[in-house]
């Protein structure tokens, strides 16, 4: 017993919250994955092909070619309701800043992707659960704004749960606004691409995200307006298997294509030197 206590290791009280965890669960197959592996394969897990949720900050080295992303949004979220739930809005906010390690759920700017500029808006899980509020929707309408000044091609990936309840009207009001701005950027005859991750439900799916010149979706990605569950409460009706899946969506045309993420910037690529009026004058 003496030499058990001599060698067993006593961790300090709070230490492994010190230790970065080395190792990651496929949600799927239960695979452990070596956190650096999965990185490499772009969170994609290695045994099965199961499409795990990635970084923001990740999705833009993925998509942006090397070394021309410039970020451009720099809003930080205010409380004009006085909203208080469980605990006073900016308390959450202060909280999900410190998390996220950016100021609301989105973060974007100018970038070229496979050559074409281009600007690039991700929205990021890691806050809120992605969700819209008054931020998310005005650094959408402004880089979209930009991209139709400087006749650039927009590109949106997509993660949410929809629109942020501590904003309440003032959230919803952005599925109006970015698809207002949406207008001005078709006028100019620019191409829009949106990427729809898992999740991608509520506010976000009945606005900006649905309403690209193409429509790429990740593998597997849960691609709606109201939750299954309450979709299946409401009309007493069984769904279908996988319904509101991409390869669903897909099936019955309402995205156009299910890519796979290692696949996605060469897909994405290739239609903005397709659209891109610069590229289709060339």
């Amino acid at each position: 017993m003496a030499l058990e206590r001599l060698f067993r290791r006593r961790r300090a009280q709070g230490e492994a919250r010190d230790i970065p965890e080395l190792w990651a669960k496929c949600p799927k197959c239960d695979a452990q994955i070596y956190k650096k592996d999965l990185e490499h394969n772009l969170y994609v897990c290695p045994k099965c092909g199961h499409h795990l949720r990635m970084p923001a900050s990740k999705r833009i080295e993925m998509l942006a070619d090397a070394g021309s992303f410039e970020e451009t949004t720099r809003l930080r979220p205010a409380d004009p309701l006085g909203f208080v739930d469980t605990e006073p809005y900016p308390k959450r906010l202060e909280r999900y800043q410190r998390e996220a390690g950016r100021p609301d759920a989105i973060v974007g700017g100018r970038c070229t992707i496979g050559g074409v500029p281009s600007v690039l808006l991700v929205m990021d899980y890691a806050f809120a659960g992605g969700s819209m509020g008054s931020v998310v929707g005005e650094e959408i309408t402004r880089g979209v704004e930009q991209a139709a000044q400087e006749e650039r091609a927009v590109v949106i990936v997509a993660v949410s749960g929809g629109a942020r309840m501590q904003e309440a009207a003032l959230s919803l009001m952005q599925m109006a606004k970015t698809t207002l701005a949406l207008d001005r950027l078709w006028a100019r005859r620019l191409p829009y691409v949106s990427i729809l991750t898992d999740p991608t439900t509520g506010g976000v799916t009945a606005s900006f995200a649905a309403l690209a010149d193409v429509i790429f979706a990740e593998p597997g990605a849960l691609i709606g307006f109201a939750g299954p569950r309450v979709i299946k409460q409401t009309i007493r009706q069984e769904l279908p298997e996988g319904f509101q899946r991409a390869e669903f969506l897909l099936k019955h045309g309402m995205v156009d294509q299910v890519v796979d993420r290692r696949q996605l910037k060469a897909q994405v690529a290739r239609v903005l030197g397709l659209l891109h009026p610069t590229r289709v004058g060339s």
